[in-house]
């Protein structure tokens, strides 16, 4: 539980941190959702407003960052508020980068926009939804100090990459049909990698609260099922 401290004013202090990480993670997760239906209905005007609006998101990270060099600074803070504040801080890193991908995969999403379709979105959707969900998840932990809600989201990530898997070959096989079809299936793939890459980060953030909240670390080793560095495709036919 959060301790009290006899300055009322620090309490503020690192109630007003985790409201402004929990503002940062729902800056984030509306990205994530926007850039995916963006993409999905092939909206080039929605998915310029998402590469817009990623300078919040980074405005927000200098600011939390800011705020907590200050808290370091002024307050000395020890144990458990110690690891309340470099988890808030490292977590705004990990936002920044989520931002970062959904920008990355408007941008693209826009490219595709002009090109023949290929394939079923219905894989992206539901890897944007596992992704959004364990977003909002890990935020709620962080503003619940809940280190178990934590644990949850940090070993729901496997169907996340399972999805990847079957988008990637599925986009390889495409490409390999019809070099007609390499452009779209290549921005494809990277907008794939961009979701996948924002399910990590949130890992990284339950890792941060779970830690902030039992000064222990999770296992090294998580649930993890992307392979498709292993991934072998072959020709129709073989």
């Amino acid at each position: 539980m959060p301790t009290e401290h006899i300055v009322r004013s620090y309490d503020e202090d690192l109630r007003k941190l985790r409201d402004m990480t929990a503002r940062m993670g729902g800056l984030a997760e509306r990205q994530v959702a926007d850039a995916t239906r963006a993409l999905v209905r092939r909206d080039t005007e929605l998915a310029a407003e998402v590469v817009q609006r990623d300078v919040q998101i980074d405005a927000l990270e200098r600011e939390i960052e800011a705020f907590c060099v200050k808290l370091l600074a002024l307050r000395q803070p020890m144990a458990a508020d110690l690891r309340v504040i470099i988890a808030a801080m490292k977590a705004s890193n990990d936002l920044e980068r989520i931002g970062d991908y959904a920008a990355n995969g408007a941008k693209r999403s826009i490219v595709l926009a002009s090109q023949t379709s290929i394939g079923s979105l219905n894989g992206f959707e539901r890897m944007a939804h596992l992704v959004q969900e364990n977003l909002k998840a890990a935020m709620d932990a962080l503003v619940n100090n809940d280190a178990e809600a934590a644990r949850r989201v940090w070993e729901a990530d496997e169907p996340v990459d399972a999805i990847y898997n079957g988008i990637f070959r599925e986009l390889l096989t495409f490409m390999m049909e019809d070099p007609r079809n390499i452009t779209a299936a290549t921005h494809m793939l990277f907008i794939a990698k961009n979701l996948e890459r924002i399910g990590d980060h949130t890992t990284n953030i339950a890792e941060r609260i779970y830690y902030a909240v039992r000064g222990d670390s999770l296992p090294d080793e998580r649930p993890k099922a992307d392979q498709s560095a292993f991934a072998v495709v072959r020709p129709a036919g073989e």
